[in-house]
């Protein structure tokens, strides 16, 4: 990987490998409603040819198996670097990201998660400044992590902030 991505001496971290069956928990649930729609079409229009469902079917399965492996790959893919003066966020495959957001530029740091997330144990870190695009996520992160960067990114940016 270049230094485009990955400046040397930097120390990265990697999130949570939960993420990812987090991810495809979500994927699940969020497919099974079109399953159930596509169950329901067979029952309620068995006019339509059978190749009509069997293609439906195709899609549908061929959908979820690419996105089981692909969310593998993106969650092993975000790394965040916390620094001297700020934190580096880097994600994606196909096409890469990596956010430097400077301490004292932070406005305020969110943690969420959802039912989902819950579960897993993991929690989601949100940055944001002033300008939308230097805002970065951290999603991913154990619970006992997110508490501990958002303490830290808020003490950071208050302390480096305090002077503008």
């Amino acid at each position: 990987m270049s230094t485009l991505f990955a400046p040397p001496g930097t120390e990265w971290t990697s999130v949570s490998p939960r993420l990812t069956s987090a991810r495809r928990v979500a994927l699940v649930l969020g497919l099974t409603p079109l399953a159930a729609g596509l169950a329901l079409l067979v029952v309620l229009a068995p006019f339509l040819p059978r190749w009509v469902y069997a293609v439906a079917l195709g899609a549908v399965v061929a959908f979820l198996v690419f996105w089981w492996f692909w969310i593998a790959v993106l969650v092993r893919r975000w790394r965040y670097a916390e620094r001297d003066e700020d934190l580096y966020v880097r994600n994606g495959a196909l096409f890469r990201t990596l956010v430097a957001v400077p301490y004292g530029r932070m406005q305020y740091v969110d943690v969420s998660s959802g039912p989902v997330d819950r579960h897993f144990g993991i929690a989601t870190i949100s940055l944001h400044t002033a300008a939308p695009g230097t805002s970065a996520v951290i999603p991913g992160l154990p619970a006992d992590e997110a508490a501990r960067l958002r303490d830290r990114l808020t003490e950071l940016g208050g302390a480096q902030g305090s002077g503008l």
